[in-house]
């Protein structure tokens, strides 16, 4: 029997990748025997190490290594020895259906109606204008579903080996923490992906935690800005950068607690099972119906009713979250703690 060769490219963010795992996972599950390969960009892959489900991990960076027209041909050349027969792009995107075409990829699979995907002969599936507002992991798996899937399993997944583990035990041992006792997580940062607090009513949570819990804060590499917010609160937090996904992976995974806004580190914490207090807000781009974490203990934090129709400055990327209180999440937190320690 011929076996099933597969290509899947999502070349975005943190959080898409993640969300992606799903059909990674399914595919594999649904086809036994099955080639299955992931193409994303060089910064997101890290993501995907250790996943039993890829057997092989590609990346592109049409603005880097894979740049210009030789960049693009060094791909087709790379996708065509591969023999794939099924591609799924998640993502629309030019470059990747042209790169399918001329690979020999025969069966293409891409989400909307774009001249390009016409041209490329590419097959589609269609979100309705987002009615009913559904998962972006769900809207991810209608391409499974086109192939024959019929899994609704919707759970991402972030694996990690026991060495990273023992890595990030060693960080946060070195810096003081009690691994033993509950370490609450805050990631501020957003880089204007979502809506979001300014830094100081993070730096206000901060300090009512650090009270009494251990506080690690993810400021993101070269945000220096960023971390002077925090940089005068003393006790029991520890600010660090990791420049590497995998390094922050390995201390996401010993948290209890994320205290973040709608992002990639979010979905992070979500795949591995952390319970999360997230920041959203209701329109439907942004919507925790879209974008809210899967499979883990969670509560989702909006402003209050009426805020938006108000209030709301017009554009989300740069809404302040206002009627959003310290205290709120705060107790929200400290809630999921005392879950998480109980086992509930």
């Amino acid at each position: 029997m011929t076996q099933r060769r597969f290509l899947i490219i999502r070349p975005d963010r943190i959080g898409d990748v993640v969300l992606t795992t799903p059909l990674i996972r399914a595919v594999k599950k649904s086809f036994p025997g099955s080639f299955v390969a992931v193409m994303v960009g060089s910064y997101t892959a890290p993501l995907l190490e250790h996943n039993p489900h890829i057997d092989l991990l590609l990346t592109d960076d049409p603005e880097g290594k894979d740049s210009a027209r030789s960049g693009f041909w060094h791909q087709v050349v790379k996708l065509r020895q591969l023999r794939f027969d099924t591609g799924l792009m998640p993502l629309p995107r030019e470059r990747h259906a042209w790169m399918m075409l001329l690979a020999g990829v025969n069966k293409r699979i891409g989400v909307g109606t774009k001249l390009y995907q016409v041209l490329t002969g590419m097959k589609t599936v269609s979100r309705h204008k987002y009615i009913p507002l559904r998962h972006e992991a769900d809207y991810v798996m209608d391409l499974g579903r086109r192939i024959g899937i019929t899994t609704d399993d919707l759970k991402p997944e972030i694996f990690v080996p026991e060495e990273e583990k023992i890595i990030a035990r060693q960080f946060f041992t070195q810096n003081g923490f009690d691994i033993s006792k509950p370490i609450i997580g805050i990631n501020p940062g957003s880089n204007s992906s979502s809506p979001n607090w300014p830094p100081e009513k993070y730096s206000h949570v901060v300090k009512q935690l650090s009270r009494t819990h251990q506080v690690f804060v993810n400021v993101g590499p070269k945000s220096s800005n960023l971390e002077k917010h925090f940089n005068s609160i003393n006790s029991n937090i520890v600010i660090h950068a990791p420049d590497n996904l995998r390094d922050l992976i390995g201390l996401c995974s010993l948290l209890s607690v994320l205290v973040a806004p709608s992002t990639g580190t979010m979905h992070i914490a979500a795949a591995l099972g952390i319970p999360t207090v997230s920041l959203f807000c209701p329109l439907t781009a942004c919507s925790p119906k879209l974008w809210g974490p899967i499979g883990n203990s969670s509560e989702i934090i909006l402003p209050p009713e009426g805020y938006c129709q108000g209030r709301c400055p017009g554009n989300p990327k740069i809404c302040p979250f206002e009627e959003i209180t310290v205290d709120e999440v705060v107790l929200k937190t400290i809630s999921l703690v005392k879950n998480k320690m109980m086992g509930t």
